[in-house]
């Protein structure tokens, strides 16, 4: 998504607020933020109007809404939070069952930082929220990175190398494929991670890229997450990228911090989730 993330750094004690209509649904949340986060704060509101009393009365370093609330829309509330001058950057995360269909229709909005797919269960969302307000400094995994500008791709490789990421580097589509293919042909997928530019100056395109992975080599988004970079707001040609199988896109100029985290989401997610996926 293209709003902004938070600029300033979590403390170690961060402020997460919760809304949401079900006091069941808040009070598990809340649990396990507590014991998977120490010294987190929760804020916890049933409502739209309950969150909004709250805005200026407690530093927030995160808020997650669903995206039906009793008394008003999510995505109505996220904007009321971005109109409110001490708020303008906070991450504001869209909870939802049907997130992929919004995301393809682009419908979430700008006053969206990012979304999160309810189907995956409290404990993701949590470590999904841990990766905003307390991001890993180190972590591990195969970054397969493809982008055309050498220029580019050594600032980027910068961030992620940083991050304790390994990250091999394609200047096109066809040599990413080749070096997919050659994992593959050892037994191997390749990365973790597959990161990849839209615009390529070779044949194929990061478009293309998504197809051939998706339909050749029958890698579903759990066996080979794909992230997008992309600087185009035209939400047809944002949808294609999605519906071509592109897990998530990542709006440039490229912020590190929300990079990284969504990087580090995906790996984690993708590594549950190949617990359930047949291997190609």
């Amino acid at each position: 998504m293209s709003t902004p993330v938070s600029r300033h750094i979590a403390s170690d004690h961060p402020h997460v607020m919760i809304v949401d209509g079900s006091k069941v649904v808040r009070r598990m949340i809340e649990r396990l933020l507590i014991a998977e986060l120490p010294g987190v704060k929760v804020i916890s509101c049933g409502s739209a109007a309950e969150a909004l009393e709250t805005l200026g009365h407690e530093p927030l370093d995160f808020v997650t809404t669903a995206l039906r609330l009793p008394d008003q829309d999510g995505i109505e509330l996220a904007h009321s939070i971005r109109t409110h001058g001490s708020q303008t950057y906070v991450p504001i995360v869209v909870v939802s069952g049907d997130v992929n269909e919004r995301l393809e229709a682009r419908s979430l909005g700008e006053d969206v930082t990012d979304y999160f797919d309810k189907s995956l269960g409290f404990q993701a969302l949590v470590e999904f929220i841990r990766g905003y307000v307390l991001p890993q400094q180190n972590t591990t995994g195969d970054i397969l990175y493809v982008e055309d500008s050498r220029v580019v791709a050594l600032a980027t490789r910068r961030m992620l190398e940083k991050h304790g990421l390994s990250v091999q580097h394609c200047i096109s589509a066809e040599a990413a494929l080749l070096a997919l293919d050659n994992a593959r042909s050892q037994g191997r997928r390749g990365a973790d991670v597959l990161l990849t530019d839209v615009n390529l100056q070779e044949e194929l395109s990061g478009a293309d890229l998504i197809v051939r992975i998706r339909e050749e080599f029958h890698y579903s988004k759990g066996r080979l997450p794909i992230l997008v970079m992309t600087g185009d707001d035209n939400p047809r040609n944002q949808s294609a990228l999605l519906r071509a199988g592109a897990n998530d896109l990542v709006q440039k100029p490229i912020e590190e911090r929300l990079l990284v985290t969504k990087v580090q989401f995906q790996m984690k997610v993708a590594r549950h989730l190949r617990q359930y996926d047949s291997p190609a």
